[in-house]
């Protein structure tokens, strides 16, 4: 047991903090972000707790937009790109396979990857939407 939580110990110097204008800009960012989402969410869909399965994805994108920008994962192509064929394959794959839901969420993930993959918009928040569609 104590081997496998000294496997977690960093083996480098920890990377420099980001100034605190970066910090505070991020923070701002996200927060419109997911409050815009959110907030159309709620106007659009009285189920709230539904909808927040589809904004934790978003979640993870504004962790990428607004925390890594400079990221390949994080351009509009792959973020908008990636976002829309993983859904539409999510969709389509549990239209296919509504009866068999464990091969349809491996499905749906495994698919958006490869789409992703050959039509480079390779977004890993992608994954997450597949499989709650």
């Amino acid at each position: 047991m104590r081997f496998y939580f000294t496997r977690m110990r960093s083996k480098d110097i920890c990377p420099p903090r980001q100034p605190l204008k970066k910090i505070v800009w991020s923070w701002i960012g996200a927060f419109c972000g997911i409050y815009l989402v959110a907030s159309l969410a709620t106007h659009m869909n009285a189920n709230f707790m539904g909808t927040m399965f589809v904004i934790g994805s978003f979640g993870a994108s504004a962790v990428l937009v607004y925390g890594a920008p400079l990221a390949e994962f994080s351009q509009p192509r792959n973020l908008i790109g990636g976002s829309v064929l993983s859904a539409l394959i999510g969709v389509a794959v549990y239209q296919v396979f509504a009866d068999y839901m464990v091969l349809a969420c491996a499905l749906a993930v495994s698919l958006s990857i490869a789409l992703m993959y050959l039509t480079r918009t390779l977004h890993p928040p992608g994954g997450a939407t597949a499989l709650i569609a």
